[in-house]
């Protein structure tokens, strides 16, 4: 099977307009059906202002924009959906928040248990990792390649690989049975450039 792409953005962004440029780069060297919002210690305002900012090229592309965990944003921002953690607002309240039409994902970490749970509530993907060291969060939770296998083998709900994913061990998790690769520094900080990022990973998997 062949994996798709799933793009999260970089914990802090110093300059908008210098990152909605590299959006569009990124995007535009080949399909990436998710842009996840993952901002970390900033004010609401800042991630609204470059949630408007990207938004619109995000959905030129024919990509979904996510919010992580925000869920009061993505409503008021009109966005595709959200992405929770286990300590963030629970599946059935961000649900009941944003409806049956928005796209929710749950993170699982490497429990099948954890995932089973949120695919019965009626997740629309749950995701596993951390599957390699990461640089752009602190790794509480290893997830094993085999969990992805099972998971395909046995249920519907696509599963996301996340976790210091780059174009050299994508095509093993790709093999392992992920519906989707999430990534972030493996694109924005290509040393050739986001949309060489991309063009990488798309040939690995």
């Amino acid at each position: 099977m062949t994996s798709q792409l799933y793009l999260i953005t970089p914990p802090s962004i110093a300059d908008h307009a210098a990152f909605a440029r590299a959006v569009d780069d990124a995007l535009s060297a080949g399909p990436v059906p998710a842009l996840q919002i993952r901002l970390k210690d900033v004010s609401l305002d800042e991630i609204r202002a470059l949630t408007r900012l990207i938004t619109p090229i995000a959905h030129r592309h024919g990509t979904a924009v996510l919010m992580n965990d925000h869920v009061d944003l993505a409503k008021e921002l009109r966005l595709d959906g959200v992405h929770v953690g286990q300590s963030d607002t629970p599946y059935k309240e961000a649900r009941k928040r944003l409806g049956g039409e928005a796209m929710i994902g749950v993170t699982c970490h490497n429990s099948r248990h954890l995932a089973m749970e949120a695919a019965e509530a009626g997740a629309d993907y749950v995701a596993f990792g951390a599957f390699y060291p990461t640089a752009t969060k602190t790794v509480e939770h290893m997830a094993e390649l085999d969990t992805l296998t099972i998971w395909q083998e046995t249920m519907e709900v696509p599963c996301v690989a996340i976790g210091g994913i780059t174009a050299a061990n994508a095509a093993e998790v790709s093999a392992a049975g992920a519906d989707f690769i999430a990534v972030s520094g493996a694109v924005w900080t290509h040393p050739d450039g986001p949309a060489a990022g991309v063009r990488a990973l798309l040939a690995a998997i």
